[in-house]
């Protein structure tokens, strides 16, 4: 039997598969060399397990969608003729993040190699806010940081906007996020509106999982580590685990909610209208509920979180004992919880970022010796406590990572250099 146009019923078939195992081979290839650095092609196809014929086919391809370029001669070859070398062209494409947090909005661009293109944070008390009016905001830092990228390559993977909620990624609805008091809010439905229907892709996740997925990234470059829990403290606070090197979403992707972990002692009232929640008394209104007065001016939404936390910082290296009071007890109730994660989870790194890698120098100390104290496993389960060194930049560059991630699964996403921005 053959189809009208000639072919039989499995030419198509035998067509897809070729083209997703074409896909797959060139994924494999740019990961290799990004991740490596620059290889001959003969080595790119020892390494790889791929014929050289293969791989030369797959550089030409990769080298005229702009990803990779012809580098120098090979000068470790010791016999024959040297070989080219092969070399990531990190320019050619960025992601960009956006974020919406409690008290700023902020917007970051990577370029393949992992270099910043832009970087920006601006205070704006969102929590006072409507979601129209911040969503404005937004889109404009996302507009400038799109022309940021055109102007110098001209072409952009995609953009992710965090929020410190529970996301629906498939939708990208805002399902709830209690310390901004949205609900029910159609994030990237509002923001393709403001944007004028892009034509890149755009989507929602989580900050803190972003935030560890940022964190992962970085402490890859120096350390093998695969299982990880990034705790991200600002006004909430929110927890992202990486398993055997993958980002655990629970079943419905509503994971690392661990602000709202039921801890504490009846008393102030959680964002999310109960009491009790780990944030109440580990997040920053705490501290700033403990280490100062109500007209303290680290209190002042309107200013940048960076300029509040070094307030407090030099008050703690001048030896204020309300200050230093507030971050030991601080410190003893993060690893109460920290704690708790460390022995359902037991992983090899318990990352500190947001406020908690600011002000870690006093809250480790009290930190570690509450996860001495409570963790069954023989010396704290093995875990070792870092402090993030991305600071509130931590989940708008895992935001513009997850955007480039898109190009690394499938590179034929992107055109052909002189194409534009990504198909």
């Amino acid at each position: 039997m053959t189809l009208t146009d000639g072919r039989r019923p499995g030419d198509r078939a035998v067509a897809a598969d070729h083209v997703s195992l074409r896909r797959n081979n060139l994924s494999v290839v740019l990961r290799h060399v990004r991740e490596s650095g620059p290889k001959s092609r003969a080595r790119i196809a020892a390494d790889t397990g791929l014929n050289k014929a293969t791989v030369s086919s797959l550089v030409a391809e990769l080298v005229e969608r702009g990803l990779l370029r012809e580098g120098p001669a090979d000068s470790t070859r010791a016999l024959g003729r040297p070989g080219q070398l092969v070399e990531l062209d990190g320019s050619g494409v960025c992601g960009i993040g956006a974020e919406i947090n409690v008290d700023y909005i902020a917007v970051s661009a990577l370029d393949l190699a992992g270099d910043t293109v832009v970087e920006r944070r601006d205070p704006l008390d969102v929590a006072h806010l409507d979601p129209s009016t911040t969503l404005d905001r937004v889109a404009d830092l996302v507009r400038e940081a799109v022309t940021a990228v055109q102007a110098r390559a001209g072409r952009l993977a995609g953009v992710t906007v965090a929020v410190p909620g529970l996301v629906q990624r498939d939708t990208g609805d805002l399902k709830l996020a209690p310390n901004l008091g949205w609900g029910e809010v159609q994030v990237i439905q509002e923001m393709r509106s403001r944007l004028g229907g892009p034509s890149y892709p755009l989507h929602v996740d989580n900050e803190a999982n972003l935030a560890a997925l940022a964190a992962y990234s970085e402490l890859r470059k120096n350390t093998p580590v695969q299982d990880l829990v990034l705790l991200t403290g600002a006004v909430g606070v929110g927890g992202g685990m990486v398993s055997n090197g993958h980002l655990l979403r629970g079943g419905r992707g509503y994971s690392g909610e661990v602000g709202h972990m039921p801890v504490a002692p009846p008393g102030r009232i959680c964002g999310c209208g109960r009491t009790g929640c780990w944030e109440t008394v580990v997040g920053l209104s705490a501290l700033l509920h403990k280490a100062t007065d109500r007209d303290d001016p680290v209190r002042d939404p309107s200013l940048d979180v960076e300029q509040r936390l070094a307030g407090i910082t030099r008050r703690a290296e001048a030896g204020d004992a309300r200050t230093l009071s507030a971050l030991k007890e601080v410190g003893t109730w993060l690893g109460i919880g920290g704690a708790i994660l460390v022995n359902i989870l037991n992983p090899d790194v318990l990352v500190l970022g947001g406020y908690f890698a600011v002000l870690g120098p006093w809250l480790k100390e009290p930190l570690e010796k509450a996860i001495r104290d409570r963790v069954i496993a023989p010396d704290g389960g093995g875990c070792q406590v870092v402090r993030s060194d991305l600071g509130f930049a931590a989940a708008v560059r895992g935001g513009a990572q997850i955007s480039l991630e898109r190009v690394l699964v499938d590179p034929t996403v992107i055109g052909r250099v002189g194409a534009g921005v990504a198909q």
